[in-house]
């Protein structure tokens, strides 16, 4: 125990210990042995940090900064990301067992959220209303909300973290983070650069601990004024029950059982590649996940022949070698639900053509590994084609034409994201439009920037992330009315 790393909460600008005086360990998927001790909070922790968020941003410096002094802060912090992104990248990779080539390329890119809404900041505006009563002046402005509770998933840490924090402080509310209790290393070491950025204490807070401990008190606190949730169904609709009792509005970005589509006049080897970035990519971990293939008739065997030969190449092991292809499932729980999937898809009657269990590789070392698979023979019906697997498991479902190819896309309850691989550009706008999905990606997969917005429809969320919609999601709208009448008019007849 004396060799782990101990973090602290992040509270009013400063390391704090948990009010109860626990710790918990953090567990490095890759050796499934711990790493480093997680404070774990509780509601008196809650208390602080939201008590601190408010003091914040009702009184002292950050209420006083104009939206252009506000955006220049968060310029500075940006510089400050890009000059410890390789530290942040590793810490990363020992938390939850991403590839180091992806999370330095995430943390490399991660500057550009803070640098785009900066720049967005003072970009706002109102507008003065041509109104239909006389004698008046009326105009709007757009405000931040308050305290915002950000609660953020484990499979991209602060990338995930960086689409709510960065549109929710350009608009000037102030932030008590509760990041995934597998993975809250990383976010309590970048916590600490608001400091050295300049932010005022309180701005930016983080609890860590689990889901009843922490998160349900925070979403319930009177004082949270808005929450902003990534993570998977079952905790969105708890997150959403929870807020609606205080009438508080949320931003939720959940599961996914994204369709990518293969028409049989597509570049075949482009979408064999695309096809393996959209369910092998980051183990599958990820809510876009493509983890349903769509092959037209035509081409499905030789396409399938084809995929099969490429996955298996994947390379197998340690996350910070940079040769490792495929990592580690992130948790020993989720390690077991991928293969409980994996059976599932068995008993249902599908075929394994590839994988179907453990990594048994020496590479792989004692780490939560599970191969690659793919199966095939599956009906749109099967739980393995309607139910979020979150790992590398792959559903091939065949179509006969365009129109069944959609009907089988969007039977489905949820609608984050979907892929259509096609050489025609007709073909490739009706199908998007028809497609009842947040993002639809064409030729590629697995593609996002702080500039277009993101986000789902059906039962993969509410609100948008990204893009200038983004920052709107953290601003409400008043409207204000100045009179220019000589006299006050009837005081009992509505204007």
């Amino acid at each position: 125990m004396q060799n782990l790393k101990t973090y602290k909460l992040h509270i009013a600008g400063k390391a704090a210990d948990p009010a109860g005086g626990e710790w918990f360990e953090s567990v490095n998927p890759y050796t499934a042995k711990p790493w480093a001790l997680i404070p774990r909070g509780g509601e008196a922790d809650v208390e602080r940090a939201v008590e601190a968020a408010d003091a914040a941003f009702t009184d002292g410096p950050w209420p006083a900064l104009s939206a252009t002094a506000r955006g220049a802060l968060l310029c500075r912090f940006a510089d400050l990301v890009a000059e410890h992104a390789g530290r942040l990248a590793e810490i990363e990779v020992r938390d939850n067992g991403k590839l180091i080539t992806e999370m330095r390329a995430q943390l490399n890119y991660l500057p550009q959220w803070y640098r785009y809404f900066g720049g967005l900041a003072d970009k706002i505006e109102g507008a003065v209303l041509p109104i239909d009563k006389p004698g008046m002046f009326t105009y709007t402005r757009h405000e931040p909300f308050g305290v915002v509770a950000a609660i953020t998933p484990w499979n991209s840490p602060l990338l995930l973290a960086s689409w709510k924090l960065a549109p929710a402080l350009a608009a000037g509310n102030t932030v008590v983070v509760k990041p995934s209790e597998h993975t809250s290393a990383s976010m309590l070491e970048f916590a600490e650069l608001f400091a050295e950025a300049g932010f005022p204490p309180g701005v930016v807070n983080v609890v860590t601990g689990f889901g009843a401990d922490v998160g349900g008190p925070l979403v319930a606190h009177p004082k949270v004024a808005k929450v902003a949730f990534t993570g998977g169904e079952a905790g969105g609709r708890s997150v959403y029950e929870a807020a609606a009792r205080g009438l508080k509005p949320v931003t939720l970005e959940l599961g996914g059982k994204s369709p990518n589509i293969v028409f049989d006049d597509a570049d075949i080897e482009g979408a064999v590649r695309g096809v393996v970035s959209g369910i092998f990519a980051a183990t599958g971990q990820t809510c876009i996940a493509g983890s349903r293939l769509l092959v037209q008739d035509s081409i499905h065997d030789a396409f399938t022949e084809r995929l099969v030969a490429f996955a298996s190449t994947a390379r197998m092991g340690d996350p910070a070698d940079t040769e490792t292809q495929v990592g580690p499932i992130t948790t020993k729980p989720q390690y077991a639900k991928v293969l409980d999937y994996i059976q599932v898809a068995r008993d249902e009657g599908a075929e394994c053509v590839l994988g179907g269990g453990p990594a048994d590789r020496p590479e792989c070392g004692d780490g939560w590994f599970v191969e690659p698979t793919i199966f095939t023979g599956v009906e749109n019906r099967m739980r393995i084609a309607q139910e979020e697997v979150f790992g590398p498991v792959l559903s091939v479902i065949r179509f006969k034409d365009e129109d069944e190819a959609v009907a089988i896309a969007n039977d489905i309850a949820y609608g984050l994201a979907a892929g259509v691989w096609t050489q025609s550009i007709k073909r490739a706008i009706k199908v998007s439009e028809r497609l009842r999905a947040g993002t639809v990606w064409v030729n590629t997969y697995r593609a996002v920037s702080f500039m277009s917005p993101f986000g789902g429809f059906k039962r993969s969320g509410m609100g948008r992330e990204n893009g200038q919609e983004a920052i709107r999601e953290y601003l409400q709208t008043k409207s204000v009315w100045i009179s220019t009448a000589d006299e006050v008019p009837d005081p009992f007849v509505i204007r």
